[in-house]
């Protein structure tokens, strides 16, 4: 690596963007975001961004592409439109959980290169506890990609798509050391948890999401609370309700040995912006 390449650099993660609403306040912060920050690449679960709240389309790739998002990841929501199986095997900017069958579309580690001439590896794994796909384990196949990723690079960057706390933190551990940031994504609500572990990589337990604050999850209420007590299968939708919360990290790690040297959290709550509804079809 020579010269200019050998420093710091930042990289924005942002959670689960979350329908509209979600798109449109992200939309409108982060540009912000990134001349503040003084962003080199931006990374954000998009797997609940299509009008439905669940799954993602071609178009929503354009949307994040258009806001200079480098990578984008997901979970198990991303095979929910089939528009987009052609995508993740023919693109380089989006991924799948790593530990979903090799049969099934899309790959779960890429790689992007900043302005500056850093390449950042991304890697997109799942958990297993709580969740309903048979998948293969989690800490081994992030840990089969590394020595891959580290070929290119060796500022790695891991979303465990997962529901409980305890997998997303034993995951962190057992890559502490190994790749440059390990965040959780899937529920929704940020945590309080961000540091740099021993090993020297960064970690939060959830990165939280894009969409209404006083929804359920970024979704109406009123519908997830009637799940809830009738046991019947209720149609959900997504809240476009202001207020909307925009949550994440900004990482910073030498671009040389990978390791990170801060972890900042994100939170944007925003009252004043204007939400395209969408017909949520199913």
């Amino acid at each position: 690596m020579h010269g200019e390449l050998m420093k710091d650099i930042k990289i924005g993660c942002f959670g689960d963007v979350v329908g509209s609403a979600g798109r449109a306040i992200f939309q409108k912060h982060i540009a912000k975001l990134k001349a503040e920050y003084q962003l080199d690449g931006i990374i954000v679960n998009g797997e609940n961004s299509c009008a439905t709240g669940r799954g993602i389309s071609t178009k929503n790739v354009h949307f994040f592409q258009h806001h200079d998002v480098d990578m984008i990841t997901s979970g198990n929501h991303i095979f929910q439109n089939k528009d987009i199986y052609t995508y993740l095997d023919t693109k380089k900017d989006l991924i799948r959980p790593a530990n979903f069958p090799s049969t099934a579309p899309g790959t779960g580690a890429l790689t992007f290169t900043t302005q500056s001439g850093i390449t950042i590896g991304v890697i997109n794994i799942q958990g297993r506890v709580f969740m309903r796909e048979l998948l293969s384990c989690p800490f081994k196949s992030a840990e089969s990609l590394i020595p891959y990723l580290q070929q290119k690079t060796n500022c790695i960057f891991v979303d465990i798509h997962a529901e409980t706390t305890a997998e997303k933190m034993g995951v962190a551990h057992f890559l502490d050391g190994k790749v440059s940031c390990v965040f959780g994504t899937h529920t929704h609500v940020q945590t309080a948890d961000e540091r740099i572990l021993p090993g020297g990589t960064a970690f939060i337990t959830d990165l939280g999401m894009a969409g209404s604050l006083n929804g359920m999850l970024g979704m109406k209420k009123e519908q997830v609370i009637q799940n809830f007590i009738s046991q019947m299968p209720t149609k959900f939708e997504v809240d476009t309700h202001l207020p909307l919360v925009l949550c994440g990290i900004v990482v910073t790690v030498d671009a040389v040995t990978g390791r990170a040297k801060a972890i900042e959290r994100i939170r944007i709550v925003d009252n004043d912006i204007t939400v395209m509804v969408e017909e949520n079809k199913r």
